[in-house]
């Protein structure tokens, strides 16, 4: 890991809604250590600043994908960058996935908007290794169908069941509509031997988290991501604490037997 920002250049520039873009880079020079599944960069967009990001692809040439929605000036900067921008990378930090916990036990994995990339890596990690898991389940929420990201690559992954709904139809949409959750009742699971994955808007990791605890999901093998402002991902400016948790450092991903006392405090 490095605290120092190394040159990764723009090689793909990929629109996956009308605010969000994933871009694909190549070290300059040497590449940063392996991100783990979950974990996140600082990505810099030189004379604006830097966020940020969870990693949404790893490639074997030390090559890293970043799917960021333009929501502020830094990160409208990175989602305006083009083929050919250097950017600045720093990284890798915090606790990722940890997929192997999952081995031998059915997975479920929940992602609501943007919350699909960070967890892209994980399902990726785990379709590799179909013998290593039991039933995998992806569902997926998103506002509109608009909103969604990868509907191709989604449609390709050989999982027990994949659900979408949005919370906003339009007039084509003929899938679910209503909150992520509802997909549960569908999915192919059993819940003492489970492990579950959730990204997404705070108030659907609630909902999400306890709903699978309801039906018997052990809440130490529910493991949720959790997004605070973070600023120097070294645990020392303290603006990603969360109760004890500096999240740049002990998350963004938890366990929800961890997490729940604490997104029950409200403005905390």
């Amino acid at each position: 890991m490095t605290d120092v920002p190394v040159p990764y250049r723009v090689v793909a520039r990929r629109p996956e809604t009308a605010d969000t873009v994933t871009l694909r880079l190549e070290p300059v020079g040497a590449p940063l250590e392996d991100f783990a599944p979950g974990q996140f960069a600082m990505v810099h967009c030189f004379g604006r600043g830097e966020i940020p990001v969870s990693v949404s692809s790893v490639q074997a040439t030390g090559g890293l994908a970043h799917t960021i929605r333009a929501v502020g000036a830094v990160s409208a900067g990175l989602c305006e960058t083009q083929a050919g921008d250097v950017l600045g990378v720093r990284g890798p930090y915090g606790v990722g996935w940890d997929p192997e916990r999952a081995r031998g036990r059915d997975v479920v994995v929940v992602a609501g908007g943007i919350g699909l990339a960070p967890l892209r890596p994980l399902i990726l990690r785990v379709l590799a290794e179909p013998a290593a898991y039991r039933r995998v389940n992806v569902l997926i929420g998103a506002r509109t169908p608009a909103d969604l990201m990868s509907r191709k690559e989604i449609e390709r992954w050989p999982t027990a069941y994949t659900g979408v709904t949005v919370d906003r139809p339009d007039q084509e949409w003929r899938e679910d509509v209503g909150l992520v959750t509802t997909l549960l009742d569908r999915a192919e699971f059993t819940p003492t031997n489970t492990v579950a994955f959730v990204c997404g808007p705070e108030p659907m990791i609630r909902a999400t988290a306890r709903d699978l605890a309801s039906r018997g999901v052990p809440r130490e093998r529910i493991r949720v991501s959790l997004e605070r402002n973070m600023r120097c991902a070294t645990g020392h400016c303290g603006h990603c604490q969360l109760g004890p948790l500096l999240l740049c450092q002990e998350g963004p991903v938890v366990d929800w037997a961890d997490a729940e006392h604490l997104l029950s405090v409200r403005e905390l």
